[in-house]
């Protein structure tokens, strides 16, 4: 079954453009003009993956993000013209996957989107469940829970902790998990990673200031620590 797209852009000419392109390469795709109208396609169209721009007549793209996390874990890449990276940060605070300014090549947005959903698809066929003290990583069912508590992370900060997990122990340089988490090079701004790991450890830390588990190696990037909760 093709997977499906669903693009919230008041742009017509581009989300027309968008949609034959993504089309031609065997997606299904949905699109909204409005805020409101993305807002209710996400529940009755159940789309794989949402394409976002923030730029929206009737609610910006960051308050329509925030209404999309409140309700469903679906993949956000934002689609704007604000490019400066304090609005960038700003949406992947609000919980948005990845984030595109305009103008931008359709080839590149095919394969960031082709990354989202290769992430989502592909942890979810991995069984191994991860316990570090009282922290359980199951990729199996995408969750994080601490003490049977659960932890809620949008699902790129899901597979960036995973990729910390998998290499607990060992310190990752920012680079590196660009590459793990996206799986293949594509542009990408440092500090996204900090905004993702600041809200990783926000979920899952005791003391977010003083963070245990997800150590910062200064100069190097980040480790996440083999024991935790004063297991040996």
């Amino acid at each position: 079954m093709a997977e499906r797209v669903l693009i919230v852009d008041d742009d017509t000419r581009l989300s027309a453009m968008l949609a034959d392109y993504l089309s031609g390469n065997g997606y299904t795709v949905d699109t909204a003009a409005t805020a409101t109208a993305g807002l209710a396609d996400l529940n009755r169209r159940a789309p794989d993956v949402v394409i976002l721009d923030v730029m929206l007549p009737d609610l910006d793209g960051f308050e329509t993000c925030r209404r999309m996390r409140a309700v469903s874990d679906v993949p956000i890449l934002m689609l704007t013209a604000k490019g400066e990276e304090t609005d960038r940060i700003v949406g992947l605070e609000l919980g948005a996957d990845d984030y595109l300014p305009k103008p931008f090549n359709p080839r590149e947005l095919l394969a960031r989107l082709k990354a989202i959903l290769r992430r989502r698809n592909g942890s979810a066929a991995v069984s191994r469940t991860f316990r570090f003290g009282r922290l359980e990583i199951d990729p199996g069912s995408r969750s994080v829970r601490i003490d049977g508590r659960e932890c809620a992370l949008t699902s790129y900060q899901f597979d960036l902790l995973v990729a910390l997990a998998e290499n607990a122990g060992r310190t990752l340089s920012r680079e590196q998990l660009m590459d793990m988490v996206k799986g293949e090079e594509l542009e990408a701004f440092d500090r996204s990673i900090d905004v993702h790991v600041s809200r990783i450890r926000a979920a899952i830390e005791s003391d977010p200031k003083h963070p245990r588990r997800i150590i910062t190696v200064r100069g190097a990037g980040y480790v996440f620590a083999r024991f935790q909760d004063d297991e040996r």
